[in-house]
């Protein structure tokens, strides 16, 4: 892709999608003032679409015989005859509508949706797309204006997410039925400003701040109503305006029909494979070794082939393609040159994996098949971890991997959701994850394209992630914060250098904030407790007025000698509490004040600790009860005796 922006001198500048944050693209949308009084709006044919949309229903109708030669020459004639100038726009539009007189809405609104999926989504342009998304993001009101038909416009709109929509409708009856008219007024050069201006006016929209994308001469008026006005892919009066007025032009080339330059290209660019191959086969038969035979083809042909298509690769973090090998390289899906590209990034001693249906590719299924290349059967869970098994041996004999987690192509700038085989391969061979983050590969073709376009393509290669510390419980977490990092990255794409990865940062925080948690609420329950633990002193009183009572009772003279023994043997044995009574005896002193805290803070600390049900929430109490050990001094050694009198079981 070649997007340029021309300045009012006429001067043109290529720059290439990730060079749409330079002044007059996405980075002046997201420096604009935010909120809904500023205006997006946006025409569709040339401007978000390549090409005519009226013209590919034409051609559709054409194919399915539902148009005769009369009607279609009374087409052509308006058609000629409304580029000569000759017939208002208006009555062009009528011509084209009588046709189509007496068929249902609803009919003629599923064939629009057909369409759309089947040859128009693929024209849109991946640049118009972005500014979409920008525009967007900064809460403007966004708006798809534009003189074509609802059936053409609708789907495109819900495509992109815009929810406004200034476009002319076909005129029905009570029962759905088209009459054959367009509803009036019809939106055409200064009707369709005048319907912007109305739209403008009844949602409070600032046209000063607004932006206003064209390509069509008809749209003129309309460039001088707002304050950006931005001609895309101009031609005649709208180009020659701009440029003397200084409006910046942005044009794209990523789109379009397939041309003959284009075809050309691609062809060339594939046909390197042969040449490459044959050096392939004789390095093999050479070294009597295949896989240095393999290793010069997925070296060489890849590189050729971007080369040849006119595709450059602008890669940061070059250095962690080599880091560490094996490893299992992922990389976001979106079309059939990815996989090209990821392998001119990884070189030698990998293989491919894919779904099965690429097997029957005739370029595809050839190469992966020479390759060692691995296709899943997505459809036979069995079959399915079977090959996986497969992989995993390749990646333990020292080949790395190359694989798209999401599984299939995504025509999108989102990532989709991560499959667990890459990610399991990687844990079973012990080897770490590298993702390869690829932004704009939808610049150079379109998700179901045969061929290429010529652009750049940015690249961001991540440090790899070890695996060694992952398990089954952990996975789809993992797995999460991976697929984050790509989604972070390509909000804000790194320029010079890769951010740092910060993966398992929640999982860190969690655990740092319950480990506080806990500590403050082991520091908190001692003070709670304390004064519920004086007990133990007045069961030691008691304990002494019985055995006074028992003294007496016991007057006989040849048993008071062997009386006495035993409770001599019962001091002995309690030792810690005959210590601590003469403390307690004095509770006015300071010293008993401070003796009485650390014992009730020495007793309870083990209790939370065995009756805990979360494994996770023991570690940290002992921490605590250290700590406060620590502070208190000998109150660790009545902690010593009192677990020692705990019943069996406990902690």
């Amino acid at each position: 892709m070649s997007a340029a922006e021309e300045p009012g001198d006429g001067r043109e500048q290529d720059k290439a999608a990730g060079d749409l944050r330079l002044p007059g693209s996405v980075a002046e949308i997201m420096a604009s003032p935010a909120g809904p009084k500023v205006g997006a709006f946006f025409d569709l044919d040339g401007t978000l679409v390549a090409g005519f949309t009226a013209v590919i229903l034409t051609q559709e109708r054409l194919r399915r015989r539902d148009i005769g030669v009369g009607e279609l020459l009374s087409m052509v004639q308006a058609g000629l005859n409304h580029t000569l100038g000759r017939i208002e726009f208006e009555q062009l539009i009528n011509t084209a509508s009588s046709a189509l007189r007496g068929r249902q809405l609803v009919d003629l609104e599923e064939i629009g949706e057909r369409l759309f999926a089947q040859r128009i989504e693929s024209r849109i342009y991946p640049e118009m797309r972005e500014l979409v998304r920008a525009h967007v993001a900064r809460g403007h009101t966004v708006v798809l204006s534009s003189s074509a038909l609802t059936i053409q416009v609708n789907p495109v709109a819900r495509f992109l997410g815009i929810v406004n929509m200034l476009t002319n409708k076909f005129e029905t009856n009570e029962d759905g039925l088209l009459t054959g008219g367009v509803v009036k007024p019809i939106l055409w050069g200064p009707g369709k400003a005048a319907a912007v201006q109305r739209f403008a006016a009844e949602h409070d929209i600032d046209l000063k701040d607004s932006y206003f994308y064209a390509d069509g001469d008809e749209d003129v008026a309309l460039m001088y109503l707002v304050g950006n006005p931005r001609p895309t892919n101009p031609e005649g009066k709208m180009a020659a305006v701009a440029k003397r007025r200084g409006w910046p032009i942005l044009k794209f080339n990523s789109r379009g029909g397939v041309g003959l330059r284009r075809q050309i290209r691609t062809l060339a660019g594939f046909s390197t494979m042969f040449p490459v191959a044959a050096g392939a086969v004789g390095i093999g038969l050479l070294t009597g070794n295949r896989r240095r035979g393999v290793n010069f083809f997925t070296s060489n042909f890849s590189q050729l082939l971007l080369a040849t298509s006119g595709v450059h690769l602008n890669v940061v973090g070059k250095e962690n393609l080599t880091a560490q090998r094996p490893a299992v390289f992922i990389f976001n899906h979106r079309n059939q040159v990815d996989p090209v590209i990821a392998g001119a990034l990884v070189r030698d001693n990998w293989v491919g994996v894919g779904k099965k249906e690429l097997q029957n590719d005739p370029i595809m299924g050839t190469l992966g098949k020479v390759l060692d290349g691995v296709f899943i059967d997505r459809d036979d869970p069995a079959s399915a971890v079977e090959t996986l098994h497969t992989v995993e041996e390749r990646a333990k004999n020292g080949l790395s991997i190359v694989i798209a987690p999401e599984g299939t192509r995504l025509d999108t700038t989102e990532v989709g959701p991560f499959k667990k085989g890459p990610f399991r391969i990687a844990m079973a061979a012990g080897i770490p994850i590298v993702p390869i983050v690829i932004r704009n590969a939808e610049i150079v073709a379109s998700r179901n394209s045969t061929t290429i376009n010529p652009g750049t393509v940015d690249i961001a290669v991540f440090p790899p992630i070890p695996v060694d510390d992952w398990t089954l419980d952990t996975l789809p977490d993992r797995i999460a914060e991976v697929r984050q990092l790509y989604l972070d990255t390509l909000k804000d794409w790194p320029v010079d250098e890769l951010p740092e990865v910060n993966l398992y940062a929640e999982e860190k925080a969690a655990k740092k904030a319950k480990a506080q948690l806990a500590k403050a609420s082991a520091k908190e329950t001692p003070a709670k407790k304390a004064p519920a633990k004086k007990a133990p002193a007045k069961k030691a009183a008691a304990k002494k007025e019985t055995s006074a009572k028992k003294a007496p009772a016991k007057k006989a003279p040849a048993k008071k000698a062997a009386a006495k023994k035993a409770p001599a043997k019962k001091a002995t044995a309690k030792k810690a509490p005959a210590k601590k009574a003469p403390a307690k005896k004095v509770p006015e002193s300071a010293a008993a004040k401070a003796a009485t805290p650390a014992t009730d803070t020495e007793l309870p600390a083990p209790k939370p600790v065995g009756e805990a049900s979360n494994p996770t929430e023991i570690a940290p109490e002992p921490i605590a009860h250290d700590g406060d050990a620590q502070q208190l001094g000998a109150g660790r050694s009545d902690a010593a005796e009192s677990s020692s009198s705990r019943p069996k079981g406990r902690p």
